[in-house]
């Protein structure tokens, strides 16, 4: 049955009741309260220009499901994750995997329970920071603090974590054959590909 993943709902806070000063007596004017500084930085997306480093994923504004999610359990074993499907083009499939991450963070996963695997081109994320050396790519999925984005094709290389989430942005049929039954194992509890349906579920049906 499809599922759609539904916004939360924030609620403002009633106003309470006005207080006015004796009369005969000036009203003090409010001194400012300084407020807690934010340490939330921007999701990492396209590099810019100039030696900065983008920072790392941090949740966005909610971001409403366009396309149904097909969910499917498969045990085995070893109790095999829960499959979720969001059907994306190519040219749409790290789009949505973003959205599905802000939706993941926004639910309350931490950064740090998210792998996100791309089959074609690389997120720029991971472009960018590969740049600087690949010991430093590879110590920040060390860290486990924040979102880890990798090529599909260094999974063997990636750390399992509770969710994985697979842009299907490209790749042939026998690299996603190979690629997505790799990526299942690396999550322990939810696996979600974004991609062409009945591509993807023709891959799975063969490789799982």
């Amino acid at each position: 049955m499809p599922l759609i993943p539904e916004e939360p709902q924030i609620h403002e806070s009633a106003q309470g009741p006005r207080v006015t000063a004796p009369a005969g007596r000036p009203t003090p004017t409010p001194r400012p309260v300084p407020g807690p500084r934010s340490t939330a930085s921007p999701r990492p997306g396209r590099p810019g220009p100039g030696p900065a480093r983008p920072a790392p994923p941090v949740p966005r504004p909610p971001v409403a499901a366009t396309a149904p999610v097909a969910t499917e359990n498969r045990s085995d074993e070893r109790s095999a994750p829960q499959i979720q499907l969001i059907p994306a083009p190519a040219d749409g499939a790290v789009d949505a995997a973003e959205e599905a991450v802000d939706l993941l963070l926004e639910s309350g996963r931490a950064p740090g329970d998210v792998l996100v695997l791309t089959t074609g081109e690389q997120h720029p994320w991971a472009a960018h920071e590969l740049s600087f050396g690949e010991a430093a790519y590879w110590a920040q999925q060390d860290t486990r603090e924040d979102v880890f984005f990798a090529d599909a094709a260094a999974v063997s290389r990636a750390a399992v974590r509770p969710v994985v989430v697979v842009a299907v942005n490209g790749g042939s049929d026998e690299d996603l054959a190979r690629r997505l039954p790799e990526a299942m194992r690396r999550a322990t509890a939810l696996l979600i590909v974004c991609g062409d349906p009945q591509r993807v579920n023709t891959v799975l049906g063969a490789g799982v």
